[in-house]
């Protein structure tokens, strides 16, 4: 059985950092694109990051650019999320997820998920 699971979230001050991990279990991923998507409360599922299958590409939403870098390792079969210069409104759950496609950043793109990990940051 497929599965994604995150941690590294966690309650920091605005300007703080955190590091996301995507662990992937029970297939090898290194043939999909994956992806982080966050959900505020009473909100939609927004896109955050993706890396194409082969990590040559990336994408990001404006709001997080030069602020959020998305990688993976693929020897550990896990991709990262790393979150610099925080502010209230990154304050979100966030959603690791996969597709067997190219870059995206539409949610109904993406095949599987994980369950989300808190991520609130303070001002």
């Amino acid at each position: 059985q497929v599965h994604l699971i995150e941690s590294g979230g966690g309650l920091v001050q605005t300007g703080g950092s955190l590091r996301l991990e995507c662990a992937a279990s029970g297939h090898t991923f290194d043939t999909f694109t994956m992806a982080w998507f966050r959900q505020a409360p009473g909100m939609e599922r927004d896109f955050v990051a993706a890396i194409n299958r082969n990590d040559a590409n990336t994408l990001y939403t404006d709001s997080v650019k030069g602020r959020f870098t998305v990688s993976r390792d693929r020897a550990k079969n896990t991709m990262y999320l790393q979150m610099n210069t925080l502010t209230p409104e990154d304050t979100a759950v966030y959603y690791c997820a996969a597709r067997n496609g190219g870059l995206s950043g539409y949610y109904s793109a993406y095949d599987l998920w994980g369950r989300g990990t808190q991520v609130s940051v303070s001002s």
